[in-house]
């Protein structure tokens, strides 16, 4: 099939490459010249494994392509994706106005019938409105599908060709059936084509983050509560994830969750409630809960040091919302570093990918490190924040050597207690007893 992709971010530039990686001509359409410019050259802006490869080898054989030029985009395309970025309004409330914006230019442009797809993450409704500003700007038959994405940051590439579903939501049924003879190199393993209103497939999306986002934070204030209560949440965890009603996955304690979706659509579900004078107790208890739970390490931190904090270098391991990624949107490092500079600490820090990120935030108001172990030297002190695989199995004894204070605060809980405290370290993690030497 011929595709245009209009937005060349995380979700856009994901999509249309994997579907030119399943031999559709795919062009990618974004306003901003100097990303193009890169894309152009094979530079991709954003890191996600395996993704830079199937650039490269997509553009390479001419199947994708990139421009900035919508007109000349959308005019061959049988199929044309909006996947815009919908960012978190004053008020909660996605904004929709680059949504709108590109709307009314498909409508403006477009040759002949064709097949839009949201796959934006937007608001019930937004899939009518589109429909509605197409209509009002071209005489063509242009149907208005939704399509939403669950791509997973850092195994988006495997969510693309092997979904766990596909949700599309369609006015005719044909449109349906364009959409899944699209998807049918994915599906072949028998995951479900699942074919409903567009009003059901923009709620869907929400649904799904904000259940997702419901269990880590249901688990992060348990964690806490098993550590005032001396219970040990790694067990608990156990304890409850055998149950097949509850499983295991996202139960895991941390500092709080971050990124581009959860805390985003977390509150826009809480702004479409409260537009409609519905109530969402449980979506604003989540929300205040994992914004609480940021703070979590630097209260242990505070507690710590006392009032001897102003003076202490720390250090901090992973800076990114969560590994294999370098996504800092809403990221729990970054609450950290805020309060630590308040309070008047030197930071050092290390990411794997996400360092150039911070440094446009904080300029030089930080050391950047590039290994692990050069975060330590100097400190007073580490805090774990994302979980990448290369801190799990440190060498404790080169820590214990170059940090001036033998003191982990682990907001991952990625060793066992026994572990770091077997080599001397006071040991702080989330939903545990303190490690303490001796």
């Amino acid at each position: 099939m011929k595709i245009a992709v209009i937005g060349t971010g995380y979700v856009g530039l994901v999509t249309g490459t994997c579907f030119a990686e399943s031999g559709n001509e795919v062009l990618c359409i974004d306003k901003d010249a100097r990303k193009i410019g890169q894309l152009r050259e094979g530079r991709v802006p954003i890191y996600e494994p395996g993704l830079e490869e199937l650039v490269h080898r997509n553009s390479r054989d001419g199947r994708l392509k990139f421009t900035t030029d919508l007109p000349e985009g959308i005019g061959p395309a049988q199929l044309v994706f909006i996947a815009v970025g919908t960012p978190q309004a004053a008020d909660g409330a996605a904004d929709l106005s680059t949504v709108f914006a590109v709307a009314e230019a498909i409508g403006q442009h477009a040759n002949g019938p064709k097949i839009v797809v949201i796959k934006s993450t937007v608001p019930v409704g937004t899939n009518r409105r589109v429909a509605e500003i197409i209509a009002g700007k071209t005489k063509h038959q242009i149907d208005v599908a939704s399509n939403p994405e669950f791509l997973k940051e850092g195994a988006a590439i495997e969510d693309c060709t092997k979904p766990d579903r596909v949700v599309v939501g369609v006015r005719r049924p044909e449109v349906g059936e364009v959409l899944r003879e699209l998807y049918a190199p994915y599906l072949r393993t028998e995951r479900p084509f699942l074919v409903m209103s567009p009003e059901s497939a923009e709620m869907t999306k929400y649904v799904a983050n904000a259940m997702l986002a419901t269990k880590i934070s249901f688990i992060n204030e348990m964690a806490n509560l098993c550590e005032r209560l001396g219970a040990d949440v790694n067990d608990v965890r156990r304890g409850i994830g055998h149950d097949i009603r509850i499983g295991f996955q996202f139960l895991f304690p941390g500092s709080g969750y971050g990124g581009s979706c959860f805390p985003k659509d977390v509150r826009a579900l809480v702004s479409m409630a409260r537009q409609l004078g519905a109530g969402t107790a449980i979506m604003e208890a989540v929300d205040v809960v994992n914004e609480a739970q940021k703070q979590v390490l630097a209260e242990k931190i505070r507690r710590h040091f006392g009032d001897a904090l102003p003076d202490k270098t720390l250090a901090i391991w992973g800076l990114a919302f969560k590994p294999r990624t370098d996504d800092i949107r809403e990221a729990p490092a970054l609450a950290l570093i805020d309060f630590l500079l308040g309070q008047g600490c030197k930071v050092r820090v290390h990411d794997p990918e996400a360092m150039a990120n911070v440094r446009a935030i904080y300029g030089e108001r930080l050391v950047y490190c590039d290994r692990p172990y050069g975060a330590l030297e100097g400190a007073d002190g580490l805090a774990i924040v994302t979980e990448w695989q290369e801190f799990r199995n440190p060498d404790f004894e080169v820590m214990r050597r170059l940090l001036r204070e033998r003191v982990i605060f682990d907001g991952r809980n990625l060793y066992e207690v026994k572990t770091p405290v077997g080599y001397g370290f006071v040991y702080h993690s989330i939903g545990r007893r303190t490690g303490v030497p001796g």
